[in-house]
């Protein structure tokens, strides 16, 4: 595994992906484990990744002794298919990229332990002659540094070794932003001169790629591949549809957990080994496989909620500067996660005007999402949610989508108008196409692991008296006179249900839109702290706790006492707490967002004073803290000390 790109490796142990196959065991655990290197005198090859052959020999002894199962690929897809059911604890062994010491190292051991293996190829690393040299990201290396097709043939007729497609050409990284970032070829759109490859061209590139490689495994092997190993574990939902098309129903990616009957086989999980992966941090990781449902303990987060418009300068040198200030204050800070925004809103009034992304129907301010969102997760190692309004967008006045808008039923007997955040309505299907549609272009345009759907996501008792809105209430029995609706609670109750409904639904349509190109993507939207305090708010926000954890992945609660004009903030703090503690499960799937600003006001809130908010959460058991805004010109919070409360690092082991 090449240095320049571990950054990028990195980023993608991330999550999961679509629908489960049947199982013939439901109780079976498959770990899957990903190794690279295996490391011998002569390496010549600076690898982070790399694992010394006698740790290897030990953690497969210790496996063994702890009684874990080597399986093929022939036993899962035989568990799957209503054969043989896998034992509860298997281990699938899997060595990426084709290095000479999988022949040299890792056979033997495998021949030592009969243990089946799965060793992924990149055809175009295998081409040159053997006194020629490879191009291995940016670096060029002896092609002896690799197997030969000799050596693969003579492991294939083992019978432990599975030969997989690792992509023929596509293990590398490929400009996919203005910028020039460097990004990972097989799931990214690429970018030449001056523009996106289309979709089609996206799909026509991976299955010219994936083709050519299998047809050379074929031609070498006598078989061709049945497993596609991602590059980076990095993969999208059509390269995975294409892989299967082309007979390779099993694809490995890196993210993170246990492969159980409900993983598809389509992303199947790998957790990766390095030459830090001791026995001990082997046992563990394998208590935490065996632990938790999906095999990935939940840790605490710590999550700046940023605005692009703070980064944005007409400039572009500018816009690079204030990008490499936010890079240094985001890794100093210590958070894990980060909310960003992905549009543009200089007036501060809550809604879209322009977007940070090529689309179909907005403006664009400037590309520059993609290249934010790339620079935090390689240079901080942090996860990225696009924080995006879920209705609160404004279209060019030639949409026909923008003036199908959320309206307020008047309250002296007037025409209904708009009022709070000026919404494209959820009734009307023109307005959600449009929706729709920008939600797919950010999706194909960077790399990110999660949603936020931004507060613009209610609709109050007076809302909506749109005509499409007004449609939906007669077909529903409800009649289309909101006062009327209003007057009987039956019939409130009602309505208030429908509509919490169609905002969630709505919400989990965007992010199965995102999903097909950002896999696994994690969903978060905001709420309002009164949802949570006043029973009656279920009515005035269309919005409730329970409608919230059931639905995303974490319910993120402004927990502002200012902006709810709280008269002792830590007091109502700790009432908030304790409503949420008290549903079960709760505290494990909620953000607590703090205010860096008193908008009352408009001055920051004293560090010292979000300090205190901070070590209260802590110390009442909050796992997720979060603040927004961060203003890196004005040092607010001020790093120094508040890093002390809030970093990740500073927290005790959980």
């Amino acid at each position: 595994m090449n240095i320049l790109f571990k950054t990028i490796l990195l980023c993608w142990l991330l999550l999961c992906g679509p629908l489960a196959s049947a199982a013939g065991n439901p109780n079976a655990r498959l770990i899957i484990l990903c190794y690279h290197e295996v490391s011998e005198s002569d390496v010549g090859l600076s690898d982070p990744y790399a694992v010394n052959v006698k740790l290897l020999a030990q953690q497969l002894s210790w496996m063994r002794g702890q009684g874990y199962h080597f399986v093929s690929i022939d036993q899962i897809l035989a568990d799957r298919n209503g054969g043989a059911p896998l034992p509860d604890k298997s281990v699938l062994l899997t060595f990426d990229d084709g290095y000479r010491s999988v022949y040299t190292k890792v056979f033997p051991v495998l021949r030592q332990f009969n243990a089946p293996a799965v060793i992924a190829l990149v055809g175009s690393w295998l081409a040159p002659r053997p006194d020629q040299e490879v191009k291995y990201g940016d670096l060029w290396v002896p092609r002896n540094r690799f197997v030969t097709w000799a050596q693969v043939r003579e492991m294939q007729a083992s019978g432990l070794v599975e030969v997989a497609n690792h992509s023929y050409a596509l293990h590398t990284g490929m400009t996919a932003n203005p910028q020039g970032n460097a990004e990972p070829a097989l799931s990214s759109r690429l970018y030449t001169n001056g523009q996106y490859e289309t979709p089609a061209a996206y799909r026509q590139r991976v299955r010219d790629d994936l083709q050519k490689n299998s047809e050379v495994i074929r031609q070498e092997t006598g078989k061709t591949p049945r497993v596609m190993v991602w590059p980076y574990g990095s993969y999208t939902l059509p390269a995975t549809r294409i892989a299967g098309e082309l007979g390779m129903p099993v694809t490995l990616s890196l993210d993170a957990g246990v492969n159980t009957a409900q993983t598809p086989l389509s992303a199947m999980r790998r957790e990766l080994m390095d030459a830090r992966s001791s026995l001990t941090d082997l046992a563990d990781q394998f208590r935490q496989f065996m632990r938790y449902p999906d095999g990935i303990a939940p840790d605490p987060s710590r999550i700046m909620h940023i605005d692009l418009d703070y980064i944005y300068d007409p400039d572009p040198k500018q816009t690079e500067d204030n990008l490499g200030r936010l890079l240094d204050r985001v890794k100093a800070m210590g958070a894990s996660t980060v909310y960003l925004q992905a549009y543009a809103d200089p007036d501060g009034s809550g809604e879209a005007s322009a977007l940070y992304f090529p689309n179909r129907h907005m403006p664009m301010r400037a590309d520059l999402f993609n290249r934010v969102a790339w620079q935090l997760q390689t240079r901080c190692n942090v996860k990225v949610y696009a924080w995006m309004p879920l209705l609160a967008f404004r279209l060019p006045a030639d949409n026909p989508a923008g003036s199908h808008l959320v309206l307020s039923d008047s309250r002296d007997g007037g025409p209904p108008q708009v009022r709070g955040y000026r919404r494209l309505s959820p009734y009307s299907p023109q307005a959600r196409q449009v929706i729709l549609d920008l939600y797919e272009d950010l999706a194909q345009s960077a790399h990110f692991s999660g949603l936020l759907f931004h507060d613009d996501a209610t609709l109050s008792d007076f809302e909506d008296d749109s005509p499409e809105a007004l449609a939906a209430y007669r077909a529903a029995g409800l009649g289309d006179v909101l006062a009327d609706i209003r007057r009987h609670p039956a019939a409130l109750a009602r309505w208030t249900s429908d509509k919490i409904k169609l905002l969630d639904d709505f919400s989990m349509l965007l992010a199965q839109a995102v999903n097909e190109w950002q896999p696994g993507v994690k969903t978060a939207r905001n709420y309002y702290a009164e949802t949570i305090l006043n029973p009656n708010a279920r009515e005035w926000y269309a919005q409730t706790l329970d409608s919230g954890l059931a639905h995303y992945d974490r319910v993120a609660i402004m927990a502002m006492p200012y902006m709810e004009n709280a008269g002792d903030a830590d007091a109502w703090l700790r009432q908030l707490f304790q409503h949420v503690a008290q549903v079960p499960g709760a505290l494990d799937k909620t953000v607590f967002e703090l205010q860096a600003e008193d908008w009352r006001t408009h001055r920051p809130v004293p560090t010292r004073e979000m300090i205190d908010w901070v070590r209260l959460l802590n110390t009442l058991g909050a796992r997720h803290i979060a603040y927004y805004p961060d203003d890196v010109y004005t040092d607010h919070p001020r790093l120094s000390d508040f890093k002390r409360v809030f970093s990740m690092r500073s927290l005790p082991l959980q």
